[in-house]
């Protein structure tokens, strides 16, 4: 089960990319979020490793991605 999930398929860019940021700044340590989107967002692995975001991206069978991503630990 996920935290949160983020539908964008069918979204133009840069709305996907916006939305995704958008939801991720949003978690608690640990928390996780599944996006759903119709192209590989390839610009999207290196702004969640410069958060220190753990991902992975899966393929789906119907040619969409599914991109898991887990929130932070956030250092005080």
């Amino acid at each position: 089960m996920w935290d949160v999930e983020l539908d964008a398929r069918g979204l133009e860019p840069p709305e996907p990319l916006e939305r995704t940021l958008a939801a991720v700044a949003l978690l608690r340590p640990g928390q996780r979020l599944r996006l759903l989107i119709h192209r590989e967002p390839f610009p999207l692995y290196a702004m969640l490793d410069g958060m220190g975001c753990a991902h992975r991206t899966e393929a789906l069978p119907d040619g969409d991605f599914a991109v898991l991503i887990e929130a932070a630990a956030r250092h005080a």
